[in-house]
């Protein structure tokens, strides 16, 4: 298939960009590079410069080639900023993904795969599945969730298959490829820059959670792992409607287990300061993937949280300044 990929010069595009090329595909990425990185895309992906934001640019990408479908990861992530800078999250995650629906479904390019997230659900102490109670803590989460209402209505109006994968903190790396956000505010590569000496001490936003420790808990991904849930869901667009899936291991880690998981792997004590909660941060999601394990195939190959940390370890060591 021909495939547009939004965002595919960022941590999870890159890496299903670059999967989506290993198994047969054609690929074109999408990408302002403002949070990507042009060393991450594939060296046989076709990329274009562009901003989801510019609607004539979008037009003209969706008119250079017939695309089959739209994989889309463009987007402004962090769950901490949506809560101080609200208007930015819907401008850019809600009416700029508007603008990619809109150009696809004008190009007749009816197939589309969002990257999504199990922010949309509420806490939960139980394994969330796919019908589990959805109410976002954060703009994010109600970003994405808006998103998945447009698409369902553009399957009914306009016949657009879809489909939407929901998932959290998505860690670990390949050997090309590892996080490197600008700014970081995920857990892990935080740390790291503690054990490389790059900062003083981790942080750790809340201990008072209703959780064991106190802090919250989250399900964590392999970035591999997570590409080829995306992989498998754009083939399966060709026979299925709608797809909709979770993504986890359906184990939780707290802050605290992943700060000491991180310690053993790194070899080096990581002091940690705490601070009071953040807002938009839920005690507990953890996601189940029994139903993509059953219906797709889909099947983790990195389970253990040490492996995750210790692949992310290893590209970060070779790159401690990241892509720079």
């Amino acid at each position: 298939m021909k495939l547009l990929v939004t965002g595919g010069a960022g941590y999870s595009g890159s890496e299903t960009a670059q999967q989506l090329i290993e198994a047969g595909h054609s690929v074109t990425v999408f990408d302002n590079l403002s949070r990507g990185h042009r060393a991450a895309i594939p060296a046989k992906a076709n990329f274009v410069y562009g901003d989801i934001s510019d609607r004539v640019a979008l037009a003209e990408i969706f008119a250079s080639q017939k695309f089959d479908a739209v994989l889309h990861f463009a987007a402004l992530i962090e769950a901490g900023e949506s809560m101080k800078d609200p208007a930015l999250y819907f401008r850019n995650n809600v009416a700029y993904t508007n603008n990619v629906i809109e150009a696809a479904v004008r190009a007749k390019c009816l197939k589309f795969v969002l990257s999504s997230t199990a922010a949309i659900f509420a806490a939960s102490d139980e394994p969330l599945r796919e019908d589990s109670m959805i109410e976002p803590a954060n703009v994010y989460g109600e970003n994405k969730l808006i998103i998945e209402t447009m698409l369902r209505w553009n399957q009914k109006i306009h016949g657009m298959r879809y489909a939407c994968l929901r998932y959290f903190n998505a860690c670990g790396a390949t050997k090309d490829r590892g996080e490197d956000h600008q700014p970081e505010s995920h857990l892990i590569p935080r740390l790291f820059y503690v054990a490389l000496g790059q900062s003083d001490a981790a942080t750790i936003y809340g201990t008072d959670y209703p959780t064991p420790d106190g802090t919250c808990i989250r399900d964590y991904i392999h970035i591999a792992d997570l590409a080829s849930a995306h992989v498998l869901a754009v083939e399966a667009l060709n026979q299925k409607e709608t797809l909709i899936y979770n993504l986890g291991s359906g184990v939780g880690y707290s802050v605290k287990e992943v700060l000491e998981a991180t310690r053993a792997v790194t070899a080096h004590p990581i002091p940690a300061k705490e601070f009071p909660r953040r807002p938009g941060d839920a005690p507990r999601l953890v996601a189940s993937s029994e139903k993509i394990r059953k219906e797709l195939g889909w099947t983790p190959r990195y389970n253990d949280l040490k492996e995750i940390i210790a692949s992310a370890w290893e590209w970060k060591k070779k790159n401690p300044q990241g892509y720079a």
